[in-house]
Protein backbone atom coordinates (compact mmCIF):
# COMPACT_ATOMS: atom_id res chain seq x y z
CA UNK A 1 0.00 0.00 0.00
CA UNK A 2 2.54 2.22 0.85
CA UNK A 3 4.27 1.88 -2.67
CA UNK A 4 1.25 2.54 -4.26
CA UNK A 5 0.98 5.95 -2.43
CA UNK A 6 4.25 6.82 -3.44
CA UNK A 7 3.16 6.32 -7.23
CA UNK A 8 3.16 9.41 -9.50
CA UNK A 9 0.09 9.03 -10.74
CA UNK A 10 -1.07 8.17 -7.45
CA UNK A 11 0.41 11.58 -6.16
CA UNK A 12 -1.34 13.58 -9.10
CA UNK A 13 -4.58 12.17 -8.56
CA UNK A 14 -4.47 12.42 -4.57
CA UNK A 15 -3.37 16.23 -5.25
CA UNK A 16 -6.39 16.86 -7.60
CA UNK A 17 -8.77 15.55 -5.14
CA UNK A 18 -7.61 17.81 -2.55
CA UNK A 19 -7.78 20.94 -5.44
CA UNK A 20 -11.51 20.18 -5.76
CA UNK A 21 -12.40 19.71 -2.13
CA UNK A 22 -10.82 22.92 -1.52
CA UNK A 23 -12.01 24.69 -4.16
CA UNK A 24 -16.00 23.13 -3.76
CA UNK A 25 -15.35 23.48 0.37
CA UNK A 26 -14.74 27.71 -0.18
CA UNK A 27 -17.26 28.00 -3.30
CA UNK A 28 -19.76 26.58 -1.24
CA UNK A 29 -19.39 28.50 2.13
CA UNK A 30 -19.08 31.73 0.04
CA UNK A 31 -22.09 31.17 -1.83
CA UNK A 32 -24.18 28.80 1.03
CA UNK A 33 -24.75 26.42 -1.43
CA UNK A 34 -23.08 22.82 -1.04
CA UNK A 35 -24.08 22.03 -4.63
CA UNK A 36 -22.85 25.14 -6.26
CA UNK A 37 -19.61 24.28 -4.22
CA UNK A 38 -19.46 20.61 -5.57
CA UNK A 39 -20.04 21.80 -8.89
CA UNK A 40 -16.73 24.22 -8.41
CA UNK A 41 -14.93 21.26 -7.24
CA UNK A 42 -15.76 19.25 -10.30
CA UNK A 43 -14.71 22.10 -12.56
CA UNK A 44 -11.50 22.89 -10.71
CA UNK A 45 -10.16 18.73 -10.92
CA UNK A 46 -11.06 19.20 -15.03
CA UNK A 47 -9.38 21.96 -15.37
CA UNK A 48 -6.08 20.55 -13.24
CA UNK A 49 -6.47 17.78 -15.79
CA UNK A 50 -6.41 19.31 -18.41
CA UNK A 51 -3.92 21.89 -17.68
CA UNK A 52 -1.71 18.78 -16.51
CA UNK A 53 -2.02 17.08 -19.88
CA UNK A 54 -1.07 19.95 -22.06
CA UNK A 55 1.99 20.54 -19.76
CA UNK A 56 3.54 17.54 -19.03
CA UNK A 57 4.94 15.33 -21.87
CA UNK A 58 5.95 11.32 -21.74
CA UNK A 59 9.31 12.68 -23.34
CA UNK A 60 12.14 13.46 -20.91
CA UNK A 61 12.77 17.13 -21.25
CA UNK A 62 16.34 16.85 -22.57
CA UNK A 63 14.85 14.09 -25.21
CA UNK A 64 12.53 17.16 -26.85
CA UNK A 65 14.39 17.90 -30.17
CA UNK A 66 13.28 21.01 -32.38
CA UNK A 67 10.80 21.02 -35.06
CA UNK A 68 13.49 21.04 -37.11
CA UNK A 69 15.13 18.42 -35.88
CA UNK A 70 12.28 16.09 -35.56
CA UNK A 71 11.44 16.40 -39.39
CA UNK A 72 14.93 15.41 -40.12
CA UNK A 73 15.00 12.78 -38.08
CA UNK A 74 11.46 11.51 -40.23
CA UNK A 75 13.20 11.28 -42.97
CA UNK A 76 16.54 9.33 -41.65
CA UNK A 77 14.47 7.21 -40.31
CA UNK A 78 12.77 6.21 -43.88
CA UNK A 79 16.81 5.40 -44.93
CA UNK A 80 17.12 2.62 -41.92
CA UNK A 81 15.59 -0.15 -44.63
CA UNK A 82 18.08 1.02 -46.80
CA UNK A 83 21.11 0.18 -44.41
CA UNK A 84 21.47 3.62 -42.45
CA UNK A 85 22.08 4.12 -39.03
CA UNK A 86 21.69 7.45 -37.12
CA UNK A 87 22.76 9.12 -33.84
CA UNK A 88 20.62 12.34 -32.99
CA UNK A 89 22.03 14.94 -30.58
CA UNK A 90 25.84 14.24 -30.45
CA UNK A 91 28.03 16.36 -28.42
CA UNK A 92 31.53 17.02 -29.51
CA UNK A 93 33.54 16.28 -26.50
CA UNK A 94 34.69 19.36 -24.49
CA UNK A 95 32.80 21.81 -26.12
CA UNK A 96 28.94 23.02 -26.15
CA UNK A 97 29.03 21.88 -29.68
CA UNK A 98 26.55 19.60 -30.83
CA UNK A 99 26.17 17.24 -34.72
CA UNK A 100 22.03 16.96 -34.70
CA UNK A 101 22.34 13.98 -36.58
CA UNK A 102 24.96 11.71 -37.24
CA UNK A 103 24.49 9.11 -40.12
CA UNK A 104 26.53 6.49 -41.26
CA UNK A 105 25.08 4.23 -44.31
CA UNK A 106 26.33 2.90 -47.48
CA UNK A 107 27.28 6.22 -49.18
CA UNK A 108 29.45 7.54 -46.06
CA UNK A 109 29.05 9.16 -43.22
CA UNK A 110 27.19 12.64 -42.97
CA UNK A 111 26.93 15.11 -40.18
CA UNK A 112 23.00 17.67 -40.30
CA UNK A 113 22.45 20.03 -38.35
CA UNK A 114 18.63 21.30 -38.49
CA UNK A 115 18.13 24.99 -38.82
CA UNK A 116 14.68 26.88 -38.26
CA UNK A 117 14.66 29.83 -39.82
CA UNK A 118 12.32 32.69 -39.90
CA UNK A 119 10.55 32.08 -43.45
CA UNK A 120 9.98 36.32 -43.92
CA UNK A 121 13.93 36.35 -44.79
CA UNK A 122 15.55 34.95 -48.16
CA UNK A 123 18.00 32.99 -48.17
CA UNK A 124 20.73 33.98 -50.67
CA UNK A 125 24.51 33.05 -51.32
CA UNK A 126 27.13 35.50 -52.81
CA UNK A 127 30.22 35.01 -54.93
CA UNK A 128 29.43 31.42 -53.54
CA UNK A 129 31.25 31.87 -50.44
CA UNK A 130 29.04 34.28 -48.45
CA UNK A 131 25.11 32.88 -47.45
CA UNK A 132 22.64 35.21 -45.85
CA UNK A 133 19.34 35.06 -44.18
CA UNK A 134 18.23 38.41 -44.61
CA UNK A 135 20.84 40.50 -43.75
CA UNK A 136 22.90 38.21 -41.69
CA UNK A 137 26.02 36.70 -42.63
CA UNK A 138 25.63 32.99 -41.64
CA UNK A 139 29.90 32.35 -41.88
CA UNK A 140 29.54 31.65 -37.95
CA UNK A 141 26.79 29.24 -38.67
CA UNK A 142 28.68 27.46 -41.67
CA UNK A 143 32.01 27.50 -39.81
CA UNK A 144 30.56 25.76 -36.64
CA UNK A 145 29.24 23.08 -38.82
CA UNK A 146 32.22 22.56 -40.52
CA UNK A 147 34.52 22.11 -37.14
CA UNK A 148 31.71 19.68 -35.78
CA UNK A 149 31.77 17.51 -38.70
CA UNK A 150 35.93 17.94 -38.44
CA UNK A 151 36.09 17.51 -34.93
CA UNK A 152 33.45 14.17 -35.29
CA UNK A 153 35.96 12.43 -38.34
CA UNK A 154 39.17 13.41 -36.14
CA UNK A 155 37.96 10.80 -33.10
CA UNK A 156 36.68 8.56 -35.22
CA UNK A 157 39.15 7.84 -37.78
CA UNK A 158 41.66 7.75 -34.76
CA UNK A 159 39.61 4.98 -32.66
CA UNK A 160 38.64 3.34 -36.25
CA UNK A 161 42.01 3.00 -37.83
CA UNK A 162 41.91 4.92 -40.99
CA UNK A 163 40.65 8.02 -41.85
CA UNK A 164 36.73 8.75 -41.92
CA UNK A 165 35.49 12.13 -43.47
CA UNK A 166 32.52 13.57 -41.91
CA UNK A 167 30.40 15.38 -44.63
CA UNK A 168 28.90 18.30 -43.07
CA UNK A 169 25.79 20.18 -44.04
CA UNK A 170 22.61 22.40 -42.90
CA UNK A 171 19.67 21.58 -43.73
CA UNK A 172 17.28 24.78 -43.89
CA UNK A 173 13.58 24.91 -43.03
CA UNK A 174 11.67 27.58 -43.15
CA UNK A 175 12.30 29.88 -46.39
CA UNK A 176 12.54 28.85 -49.59
CA UNK A 177 16.35 27.88 -50.78
CA UNK A 178 16.77 28.77 -54.37
CA UNK A 179 19.00 26.06 -55.07
CA UNK A 180 19.14 22.15 -54.86
CA UNK A 181 22.40 21.77 -53.02
CA UNK A 182 25.42 24.20 -52.81
CA UNK A 183 28.58 23.58 -51.06
CA UNK A 184 29.39 26.85 -49.23
CA UNK A 185 32.50 27.25 -46.94
CA UNK A 186 32.82 23.49 -47.39
CA UNK A 187 29.52 23.08 -45.96
CA UNK A 188 26.57 21.51 -48.01
CA UNK A 189 23.63 23.40 -47.60
CA UNK A 190 19.87 22.54 -49.06
CA UNK A 191 16.27 23.18 -48.10
CA UNK A 192 15.19 20.35 -45.50
CA UNK A 193 13.18 18.59 -46.76
CA UNK A 194 16.18 17.12 -49.43
CA UNK A 195 18.09 15.70 -46.67
CA UNK A 196 17.24 12.04 -47.48
CA UNK A 197 18.12 12.41 -50.78
CA UNK A 198 21.62 14.47 -50.10
CA UNK A 199 22.23 11.43 -48.25
CA UNK A 200 21.51 8.64 -51.33
CA UNK A 201 22.68 10.27 -54.08
CA UNK A 202 26.38 9.54 -53.72
CA UNK A 203 27.77 5.73 -54.67
CA UNK A 204 28.78 3.00 -52.26
CA UNK A 205 31.34 3.51 -49.91
CA UNK A 206 31.04 1.13 -46.87
CA UNK A 207 29.96 -2.58 -46.47
CA UNK A 208 27.52 -3.39 -44.01
CA UNK A 209 30.33 -4.38 -41.35
CA UNK A 210 32.34 -0.99 -41.99
CA UNK A 211 28.85 0.11 -40.66
CA UNK A 212 28.11 -1.48 -37.63
CA UNK A 213 31.61 -0.97 -36.79
CA UNK A 214 31.81 2.88 -37.28
CA UNK A 215 28.51 3.39 -35.57
CA UNK A 216 29.91 1.73 -32.24
CA UNK A 217 33.01 3.50 -32.31
CA UNK A 218 30.81 7.17 -32.68
CA UNK A 219 27.95 6.39 -30.48
CA UNK A 220 31.36 6.18 -28.17
CA UNK A 221 33.45 8.77 -28.90
CA UNK A 222 30.21 11.34 -29.71
CA UNK A 223 28.59 11.22 -26.56
CA UNK A 224 24.94 11.94 -26.43
CA UNK A 225 24.01 15.63 -26.09
CA UNK A 226 22.16 14.91 -22.63
CA UNK A 227 22.06 11.12 -20.92
CA UNK A 228 21.56 8.33 -22.99
CA UNK A 229 19.97 9.32 -26.51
Amino acid sequence: MRTLLQQPRFRRLRNRAIVALLVGVAAGFLVGDWRLGVTAGVIAAIADTVYRARSTSTVPAWRRSSVAERRTEAQLKKLERSGYRTLHARAIPGSEAQIDHLVIGPTGVYAVDSEKWDKRLPVRVQMGKKLFHGPFDMKPRLTEARWEATQASELISKAYGREVTVVPSLAIYGPPVPWKIMTIRDVDVYEGGRARKWITKRERALTDAEIDRLYDIAAQVLPARYGDA
